[in-house]
C-alpha cells in the first residue's frame, strides 16, 4: 500500500485541512483551481524567498538566481529584493531582468554562442559576460573598436569533472559544447587572451559540471579539478555554478542550499583558495516552490496491462519526462493523506503517444474524471521549456502568498496564438476559428 504524498515534495508552507484538503501560502488549491482553471502552475512565494535568503547566507550577496530554471517579471522583482543576482542566458532573459527593475550590475550573462547583437547590448549596459569561446572573445574585441567599453568578465572553463547526473544536462565533462578545456590547454590560452584584451576585465573563473546533482562530492571534485589551475591566476573571484538537485519522488532526498555552500566552502579552504566563491542555483530555489493542477478528463483502463488518466495539459508544459525521462509524483489536493494504491500512468492530451507524465502514478483508488490531479516539484524547467505544441495555449502562473494569490503570468489566450502568424494576425475571433465559420 503506498502513503499519503510525502510532505517533503511539497512548498514549505503547505498545510493540509481536517477534511484533507490542501492549501499553499494561506490559499485553497481546489479553490483557485476552479476561480483560475487548469492547467494551473502554483508558486508558494515564501518558498521562493526562503530558499534566495538561504542562497544568500550561504554565499553571500554575488550568488545568482540560475533564471533559466524559471523566470517571469515578478521571480525577478523577487530575487532582487532578496538581495542576489540573476543569471541570465540569452537576450530575452536579460531583456525580461531589465524590464523588471534589476540593475545590469546585478545581471551575469552567460551562453556558448552570444551573438554579436546580444554582447552589444550587454556592454553597454555594463553587465559582465561569462567568456564561452575564442570566437566570442574576438567578437568582444571587435565591440571594443566600436564603443572603447571595458566589461567584467569571468571564462568558463569545463575541468573534466562527470557529474553524476542524466547526460543532457552533464556540463563539466571533456566532451562538451560549453567553455574552455582545461586539459587540451585552452582555458591557459583564454586567460592570456583575455589579460591581453583591451574590451576585458578579467575578474574571474566559471565552473559548471551539470544539472540535478545530488551527491555534494561531485562538487568537491570541481573544486578540486580546478584549484591547481585557478590558484596562480590571482583572480578574485570563482563561481562553481548551479546544478544542485533536488527531491522529485518519495525514495530521493536532496542536501539544502545550506549543506551546498558548507561542502563548497569547506572544499575551497582545503584547497587554499582565497578568492570570493558564488554559485548560481535555480531548481534548488524554485522547483519545490511550485507544482501543477490538471483536471482529469479521460480515465482508460486496459485490463491487464494499465490505465490511463488523460489531463488537461501534458508535454507543452512540462517536457522533462520526454526529454530526460524525468521522474514524478501524483497526488489529489482533495484528499493529500488517503492511501494512494492504484497505479495510474498519466498522460497529456497531445497526439503524441509519449505525451507521458507520469508512467507510474500511485494515486487514491477512487480518482474519478473530474478529479483535480496535481504533480509537485515543477517549479523549475518546466514553465520555462513550455511550448504551444499542437496549439495549446500555455497555462497561467500563480504566486500564492498570506492567503492571497495573484497572476503573475497570465493564461494564454487562442488570440496569442495567432498573434505571429501573419496570415492570421490581421484579426480572425477565437471563437469563428473553433467553430469553422
Amino acid at each position: 500500500m503506498v502513503t499519503s504524498i510525502s510532505r517533503h515534495l511539497l512548498p514549505d508552507n503547505a498545510e493540509v485541512a481536517g477534511h484533507g484538503r490542501l492549501s499553499i501560502g494561506g490559499v485553497d488549491v481546489l479553490a483557485l483551481a476552479e476561480e483560475v482553471g487548469t492547467p494551473l502552475v502554483l508558486y508558494d512565494e515564501e518558498h521562493l524567498r526562503a530558499r534566495c535568503r538561504e542562497a544568500r547566507e550561504a554565499f553571500g550577496e554575488d550568488v545568482a538566481y540560475g533564471s533559466k530554471a524559471f523566470l517571469c517579471g515578478a521571480i525577478a522583482k523577487l530575487v532582487h529584493q532578496e538581495g542576489i543576482r540573476i543569471d541570465v542566458a540569452t537576450g530575452g532573459e536579460m531583456q525580461i531582468a531589465l524590464a523588471a527593475g534589476v540593475p545590469p550590475d546585478r545581471l551575469v550573462f552567460h551562453g556558448n554562442n552570444k551573438s554579436l547583437e546580444e554582447l552589444r547590448e550587454a556592454r553597454s549596459r555594463g553587465i559582465r559576460i561569462v567568456v564561452d569561446s575564442f570566437d566570442e572573445l574576438d567578437r568582444l574585441d571587435s565591440l571594443f573598436a566600436e564603443d572603447h567599453v571595458v566589461i567584467p568578465a569571468l571564462l568558463r572553463v569545463t575541468p573534466g569533472v562527470q557529474a553524476d547526473t542524466h547526460a543532457h544536462i552533464s556540463t563539466g565533462q571533456v566532451d562538451s559544447k560549453f567553455g574552455f578545456g582545461m586539459s587540451s590547454g585552452e582555458a591557459a590560452e583564454a586567460v592570456r587572451r583575455a589579460r591581453s584584451s583591451p574590451a576585458l576585465e578579467l575578474v574571474g573563473i566559471h565552473v559548471h559540471i551539470g544539472s540535478q546533482i545530488l551527491q555534494l562530492s561531485s562538487f568537491e571534485q570541481a573544486v578540486e579539478a580546478i584549484a591547481g589551475f585557478f590558484k596562480p591566476l590571482g583572480l578574485p573571484e570563482l563561481c562553481l555554478g548551479g546544478g544542485l538537485g533536488v527531491p522529485y519522488v518519495a525514495s530521493e532526498q536532496a542536501p539544502s542550499i545550506t549543506a551546498w555552500g558548507q561542502v563548497i566552502n569547506g572544499a575551497c579552504h582545503e584547497q587554499g583558495i582565497e578568492a570570493t566563491v558564488t554559485v548560481e542555483p535555480g531548481r534548488a530555489i524554485a522547483a519545490n516552490a511550485g507544482m501543477t493542477l490538471y483536471r482529469v478528463g479521460t480515465i482508460k483502463r486496459i485490463p491487464g496491462v494499465r490505465t490511463y488518466v488523460s489531463v488537461d495539459g501534458g508535454m507543452s508544459d512540462n517536457p522533462r519526462p520526454v526529454l530526460y525521462g524525468a521522474r514524478y509524483e501524483a497526488f489529489l489536493p482533495r484528499a493529500v493523506d488517503a492511501e494512494r494504491p492504484m497505479m495510474v500512468t498519466v498522460v497529456g492530451k497531445h497526439c503524441e503517444s509519449g505525451d507521458i507524465l507520469v508512467r507510474d502514478a500511485q494515486v487514491p483508488d477512487d480518482l474519478c474524471v473530474g478529479d483535480i490531479l496535481c504533480t509537485p516539484v515543477t517549479g523549475a524547467y518546466s514553465y520555462s521549456m513550455a511550448s504551444n505544441y499542437n496549439k495549446i495555449p500555455r497555462p497561467p502562473v500563480v504566486f500564492v502568498r498570506d492567503g492571497a494569490s495573484r497572476v503573475v503570468v497570465r493564461r494564454e489566450t487562442l488570440e496569442d496564438l495567432q498573434r505571429l502568424d501573419v496570415d492570421l494576425a490581421s484579426g480572425v475571433r477565437s471563437e469563428d476559428a473553433v467553430s469553422g465559420s
